[in-house]
């Protein structure tokens, strides 16, 4: 499985007993991350949209989306896999049942231009991803524990595989997504302090 880099930020501010980077424009915060991370939980600590918003990363112009609008925000991110059409989400039965496991089609990952006119919207620096990435024993635990309520859907037969599957998913989009010039960095829970990826 695909391992992140990452190093703590040397710079951060405390927004609602919540450390985030130092240069980060909390109204671009965008949290992310597979199914049961925390998103939701983060979202309401910071009075923030709680209506879950979803992103299709292959979709042209994803970044000027309505559901983008109010921030900060929870979004599901939608991915582009090889030989298949839609975009999926991690916990869309399409990509649970495939075997193997798809792959993410990066040339299908639609990124916007570099600002070049001073009266053009800065796409790059109008959001800020924050991607919540536990450990995968920590996210079964907090899942199977869920799970007994029967509140989310997603978390009926899960198992370790799966949350590392989707686990692998999302750091891989994370470390292309920052190659690109767009601003994301993780965090293990919404708890931990920010961690900046090192590419």
């Amino acid at each position: 499985m695909f391992c992140l880099k990452t190093e703590p930020f040397s710079d951060t501010q405390i927004i609602k007993g919540v450390t985030f980077p130092g240069d980060l424009n909390f109204r671009a915060l965008l949290v992310t991350g597979p199914p049961g991370s925390g998103k939701s939980t983060l979202i309401r600590n910071l009075g923030g949209w709680s209506e879950e918003g979803y992103v299709d990363l292959s979709m042209n112009k994803w970044w000027t989306a309505q559901s983008l609008s109010l921030r900060p925000r929870e979004i599901h991110l939608g991915f582009p896999f090889k030989d298949v059409k839609e975009a999926l989400a991690v916990f869309e039965p399409q990509w649970l049942e495939a075997v193997p496991p798809l792959q993410l089609d990066f040339d299908r990952i639609c990124i916007p231009s570099v600002k070049r006119h001073f009266w053009n919207v800065d796409w790059h620096k109008r959001y800020a991803f924050e991607v919540i990435l536990p450990q995968a024993e920590t996210l079964l635990e907090w899942r199977l524990k869920r799970a007994k309520s029967g509140s989310h859907y997603v978390d009926k037969n899960i198992v370790l595989t799966q949350i590392e599957q989707q686990l692998h998913i999302y750091r891989v989009a994370a470390q292309y997504l920052l190659e690109q010039g767009l601003y994301v960095y993780v965090r293990e829970d919404n708890q931990n302090q920010p961690l900046r990826i090192l590419i």
